[in-house]
C-alpha cells in the first residue's frame, strides 16, 4: 500500500485529490496539511512514501516544505502539484529534488500514475512541464552532442538503466527487464547521476532524451 501525504490549504482541493486517489485499492492517503509547516511535521510523524504538495501555502510554501521534508525524511518522495507551471517554479522544485510536477488541470489518471511511478523511484512530469523542461536545457546550452558525451562516460550496464530510467520505469521495472536486483538499480543510478552531472532522475531523463536513447 502506498502511504500518501496531501498538502494544499484549499479544503476542497485536498478532498479532491483524496477522492481521486480513494479510486486506486493501492493508494491511501494517510494525512492532510493546509500549509507546509504542517506538511513537514505530518511528514516527520507518518513517513508516507509520497507527499503531494500545493507550492502557494500560507507560511512555509511547498517548494521549501519540501527542502525540509528533504532532511527529515528522505525516503519520502515529493510530487508538486499546483496551478502554477512557470519555468522558475519547474526548475526550484526539480533542482530540489523533487521527483514530480503536475499541474491541477492534469488528468485525474496522471496523479495515480505519478503516485505509483515515484514511489516506485521513478520520476513524473506532466507533458506540459516535461516540454519546458526539455526546452530549458536545451536553452542552457545542453545539446544532443554534449548530451551523448557524458552519456559515453557510462558504462554499457549503466547505459542500459539510463534508457530505462529515461523510458519512465521505477527502479524494480528496471530490475525485473535487466535481471538484476533492485539494490543494484539504486547503485547504477547513484553512479549515472554523478557521471552526467545530473542532480535528480528528471535531469537524467532528459539527457538520456537528448543522447538518443529514449
Amino acid at each position: 500500500m502506498i502511504q500518501v501525504l496531501v498538502a494544499d490549504d484549499e479544503a476542497m482541493v485536498r478532498a479532491g485529490v483524496r477522492a481521486i486517489l480513494a479510486t486506486d485499492g493501492g493508494v491511501e492517503v494517510v494525512a492532510e496539511a493546509a500549509d507546509g509547516h504542517q506538511a513537514v511535521e505530518l511528514v516527520r510523524v507518518h513517513r508516507p512514501h509520497v507527499a503531494l504538495l500545493d507550492i502557494r501555502m500560507p507560511g512555509l510554501d511547498g517548494l521549501a516544505a519540501a527542502d525540509e521534508i528533504a532532511v527529515v525524511a528522505p525516503a519520502t518522495r515529493v510530487i508538486m502539484l499546483t496551478t502554477f507551471g512557470q519555468d522558475d517554479y519547474i526548475a526550484r522544485a526539480l533542482g530540489g529534488g523533487a521527483a514530480g510536477f503536475l499541474l491541477k488541470a492534469s488528468d485525474p489518471r496522471e496523479v495515480i500514475s505519478a503516485v505509483h511511478a515515484v514511489a516506485g523511484g521513478a520520476a513524473f512530469l506532466s507533458p506540459t512541464v516535461a516540454h519546458r523542461v526539455i526546452r530549458r536545457y536545451r536553452d542552457v546550452g545542453v545539446s544532443a552532442t554534449q548530451a551523448r558525451q557524458r552519456v559515453d562516460t557510462l558504462t554499457e550496464r549503466e547505459r542500459d538503466v539510463l534508457a530505462l530510467l529515461g523510458a519512465g520505469h521505477s527502479n524494480a521495472e528496471i530490475a525485473h527487464t535487466l535481471y538484476i536486483v533492485e539494490g543494484t538499480v539504486k547503485a547504477h543510478v547513484s553512479s549515472i547521476l554523478d557521471k552526467l552531472g545530473a542532480r535528480n532522475r528528471v535531469q537524467a531523463a532528459v539527457l538520456a532524451y537528448e543522447a538518443g536513447l529514449t
